[in-house]
């Protein structure tokens, strides 16, 4: 069933794990285990905790229900994510790509990005209090210090794929660990706890809290990211190989998001057993929380064990988002850049808006974040939950592997649910930022925004039916047909980029293969001494005319074995002022010298000829 296309989601490591073929069938099984671990920690991030406080602390533990549904909700997502990526072979963001206009795709691939950056502010704000609350860091130096784990997940994805993982599972396990602790200090009521999961809602308060939750458990990045996880397995495309693939991967999803279901429920519990029972029914703040969990519990560890599972939670969640974040950015875009750029701009834009906040109104605004993170987030969730019911309900495409009528039944269910709910959290909201704004202009842009997203939702979901499925090729690369070849003209005037070192061996040597008779070659060297600095071409000071005769020498050595000749130094800026020559001679090649060196060398020493390749508009030929 799979489609021939070039490109493949998380490239480096796509089909990288091998899945074992042996008799042990609980060894084949374990091999499909971790990409939903990755998934888990999506739906245990600080966003989370927030909900699950406040449910608990106002509420008793009558929301239970809610997070149970919650899960069920997103394990039947994840296994559609599953199904899409290990049937076609592609994820969500390619898919996509396929199937939408152009414009709409860019809109789609913005509210990804945005998705990602708000789950990144949830994860760095719940590291810096974690950090605030354990060792007394001030918010503000905890956000920058969140900054550091960039590196982390770069040295973990050089392991690879099943280290990654694993590393995931072990933060999830002592996760997990700390929250048993805390129930064991708690000693919540087993038969109210029972009760929880009777669905009720006793008022307007608890049904925006039920919203609140929903949207913080299902996160749309990490419906991108397991479609994309799952082709990290290498199987084979025959049905029963999918089928069991298929199989395997909803037990991996079934164990890892009741985990995440364990940990949600846990805090959940804790606030209804240690808060809501006092009578402290406005607990939501994790500050709060952690000050209020040592004085009521008597334990110093209880406290304690809750800051570290929020710092655990924060840092497993980032490695997620910026997985995702290369994922949209791939498949939408078809742009692919190094993972340390694609960290790093996930992590600037969720830690630059942190600090302005904290920087102009304290640590006092830092729940307010939390929230609205998790308002962006709800704001995005629907727009990739209606096309992957979409591409899951495909014959064309999935054939025998489309999901059947019941199951697409409760798959749209569940949309409808999650986008009713979510835009309700949405008018919530803006209905609370138009009553605040200072402005008619800004409550302008916020009715445009909000009416400009519903005419989205809504293309979103009948522009698939409104095509009768007309697949447009999605490959990462432009298909043969649609290049045109032309004869070039030829190497007629070429220039020669000399620095007097060793390099100049190899740029010569590439030159003299260039036929005399048809080759005129221009010298230069470009003169970058201090009086140049400040005079330019003026310049006549020792190392100008010693650089002008050493040049000539070179014109000399070129004259007499048949060339036409011209040299003249340029001034200052390297790669302005070749540039200039270039275009000054109509030149149709330039040939440059490679010094090399690398890396740190590069910073030092100074490095021209990537700059040259962007700055003309001619070939450029690398002498090395």
């Amino acid at each position: 069933m799979q489609e021939n296309q070039p490109h493949k989601s998380l490239d480096d490591v796509h089909e990288s794990v091998e899945v074992h073929k042996g008799k042990s069938k609980f060894r084949r099984m374990l091999s499909f285990f971790g990409p939903a671990y990755l998934i888990s920690v999506g739906y245990m991030d600080p966003g989370n905790w927030a909900t699950d406080l406040a449910g608990g602390s106002q509420f008793g533990y009558t929301l239970l229900w809610v997070l149970l549904m919650s899960n069920l909700m997103a394990l039947l997502l994840q296994s559609l994510c599953t199904r899409l990526g290990i049937v076609r072979g592609k994820d969500l963001a390619q898919c996509n790509r396929e199937i939408y206009p152009k414009r709409m795709n860019f809109v789609l691939y913005v509210l990804a990005e945005l998705a990602i950056a708000a789950c990144d502010l949830a994860e760095v704000l719940g590291m810096a209090i974690g950090l605030n609350l354990l060792f007394g860091i001030d918010i503000i130096w905890g956000v920058l210090i969140s900054f550091v784990d960039t590196f982390l997940l770069l040295y973990l994805q050089r392991l690879g794929m099943r280290k990654l993982e694993l590393f995931i599972v072990g933060t999830v396990t002592v996760i997990g660990l700390c929250f048993l602790v805390e129930m064991f200090f708690a000693q919540p009521d087993l038969g109210e706890v029972a009760k929880g999961f009777i669905p009720s809602l006793p008022n307007n308060a608890a049904l925006y809290i039920a919203i609140g939750i929903i949207g913080a458990t299902v996160m749309p990045h990490n419906l991108y990211l397991h479609s994309a996880l799952v082709q990290t397995r290498k199987i084979n495309k025959d049905s029963p190989s999918i089928r069991k693939a298929l199989k395997y991967n909803f037990f991996d999803s079934a164990i890892a998001l009741n985990l995440a279901f364990f940990v949600n429920a846990a805090i959940l519990i804790l606030a209804a057993a240690v808060f809501h029972k006092r009578g402290m029914h406005d607990v939501a703040e994790l500050q709060d929380a952690y000050h209020l969990l040592g004085t009521t519990l008597g334990s110093a560890w209880a406290p304690k064990l809750f800051a570290i599972a929020l710092i655990l939670a924060g840092q497993s969640s980032t490695i997620t988002g910026t997985l995702a974040g290369q994922i949209v950015m791939e498949g939408y875009l078809r742009l692919r850049i190094s993972p340390l750029l694609r960290r790093l701009i996930t992590r600037l834009l969720a830690i630059i808006p942190a600090v302005i906040v904290i920087l102009i109104y304290g640590d006092k605004e830092v729940g307010q974040m939390l929230i609205f993170s998790q308002v962006l987030l709800s704001m995005q969730l629907a727009f990739a939950v209606i096309p992957l019911i979409h591409f899951v309900s495909d014959k064309e495409k999935m054939g025998e592997f489309a999901i059947g009528f019941f199951k697409k039944s409760i798959s749209w269910l569940i949309a409808a649910i999650i986008a009713v709910l979510n835009f309700k959290l949405v008018y919530e909201e803006a209905k609370g930022w138009l009553k605040s704004s200072p402005s008619v202009l800004l409550d302008g842009l916020i009715l445009a925004g909000a009416f400009g997203l519903l005419v989205l939702l809504v293309m979103t979901l009948i522009y698939p039916w409104l095509l009768k499925r007309r697949a447009v090729k999605a490959d990462v690369h432009r298909a043969f047909e649609d290049l045109v070849f032309y004869e070039a003209p030829a190497f007629n005037t070429v220039v020669l980029a000399l620095d007097f070192s060793r390099s100049d061996e190899k740029v010569v040597s590439q030159a003299l293969r260039l036929p005399a008779q048809r080759s005129k070659l221009v010298l230069t060297h470009i003169v970058e001494s201090a009086a140049v600095k400040y005079i330019g071409h003026q310049s006549d000071d020792y190392e100008t005319r010693g650089d002008m005769a050493q040049l000539k020498q070179y014109a000399d050595y070129f004259v007499a074995r048949g060339y036409e000749v011209s040299y003249e130094l340029g001034y200052n800026n390297r790669v302005k002022a070749i540039k200039d020559l270039c275009h000054k001679y109509q030149a149709d090649l330039l040939i440059v010298g490679s010094h090399g060196h690398k890396g740190w060398k590069d910073i030092v020493f100074g490095e021209t000829v990537n700059k040259l390749r962007h700055a003309v508009k001619i070939p450029v030929l690398i002498a090395q």
